[in-house]
């Protein structure tokens, strides 16, 4: 009788795991998020409800899932921000791609999707700021505090205030639709943020 917990089963729900996160990205990307269900993303993986019942207790809770795979690589760990030693350069290569993002249309839907969850359920609330987002937070806050100590923002920089900053008018512009999110506004709202917590000039 073959074992249940060797590498081969642990390949299978592998596999599972990962057509059910793909199923899922695609239905919120092609169907209006309420009529996106279990039953119907288990029907696009190939495997029973089950399957996502046991490992996810609601759709809120797979939307999360699916998302959060976006933001690890290969090895599981989140990507860290670069750190090139060029804090202009460096920030304009992220904001771009957060701006590329948030524009593509798949994704859109799925981040939409992920917040209307968010807003509606303080238990997902909790586990998205605990699973992603405050460790992209210190991630960041730990790129500029490297720039402070290499002089390149001021030595009283709110790092937390500087983060609002650069990110927070980009996040308003996606929510209200109320404007492009190209790579020139991505470079404007960098350049705004290092202009602002500039080190002073002897």
């Amino acid at each position: 009788m073959p074992n249940e917990q060797g590498p081969d089963h642990s390949r299978r729900k592998e596999r599972s795991r990962q057509a059910i996160l793909a199923a899922t990205r695609a239905l919120v990307a092609e169907e209006p998020y309420e009529k996106v269900t279990v039953e119907a993303i288990a029907a696009r993986a190939g495997v029973g409800k089950q399957t996502i019942y046991r490992r996810w207790p609601t759709k809120s809770a797979v939307v999360f899932a699916a998302f959060l795979a976006l933001s690890e690589d290969a090895d599981g760990q989140s990507i860290a921000l670069p750190d090139t030693g060029d804090l202009e350069a460096d920030l304009k290569l992220v904001m771009r791609a957060t701006a590329e993002e948030f524009a593509d249309p798949a994704l859109d839907r799925l981040i939409r999707a992920l917040n209307t969850e968010i807003s509606n359920d303080a238990a997902l609330a909790a586990e998205y700021r605990e699973k992603l987002s405050q460790p992209l937070e210190e991630a960041k806050k730990a790129r500029l505090r490297s720039a402070q100590e290499a002089g390149q923002l001021a030595a009283d920089a709110d790092l937390d205030l500087a983060l609002e900053v650069l990110y927070a008018p980009l996040f308003q512009r996606w929510l209200h639709r109320s404007g492009p999110l190209t790579a020139a506004y991505a470079d404007a709202l960098v350049d705004a943020t290092l202009r602002a917590f500039a080190p002073e000039q002897e």
